[in-house]
């Protein structure tokens, strides 16, 4: 069996294997194989394959696997929909209570109830949003 065969099922069995563990190394050593695939395919000699093999992977490893990881593990940079209104402040419209109530949240009328069921919320006060459930707001007066 020629050699570059031989690295060419290597980088795949890697690849397969990265799928399974999603850690990047595994695919960094998968590109390496198929770069030394390459360089085997020309006529490179074996202990030279070894070399090329070792810089490539060493190289991927080191310098690329952290920016891959850095990307991955990156937190959503900005919030949409509903969980964006998670901490705003809001208007009560009308009397919150643990039972409902009315709050404008960014010019919009929301069902509201308050996050501590024991407190009463008169209309005119201003309060955060401290969680949305289904559609309504549950909010806790601003001090």
């Amino acid at each position: 069996m020629d050699l570059w065969l031989i690295w060419l099922i290597t980088a795949a069995v890697l690849a397969v294997a990265e799928i399974f563990t999603l850690t990047a190394a595994l695919g960094m050593l998968s590109a390496a194989a198929l770069v030394t695939a390459g360089f085997a395919a020309v006529g490179l000699p074996l202990p030279l394959q070894f070399v090329v093999f070792t810089i490539v992977a060493v190289a991927s490893v080191v310098f690329l696997r952290p920016i891959a990881v850095r990307h991955l593990l990156h937190p959503q940079a900005e919030r949409f929909g509903i969980d964006a209104l998670v901490g705003r402040a809001a208007y009560a419209v009308s009397e919150v209570t643990g039972r409902g109530g009315r709050v404008r949240i960014d010019g919009e009328e929301w069902t509201a109830r308050a996050y501590d069921e024991t407190l009463v919320i008169p209309p005119g006060t201003t309060v955060d949003v401290i969680e949305i459930s289904g559609a309504t707001a549950l909010v806790y007066p601003r001090e």
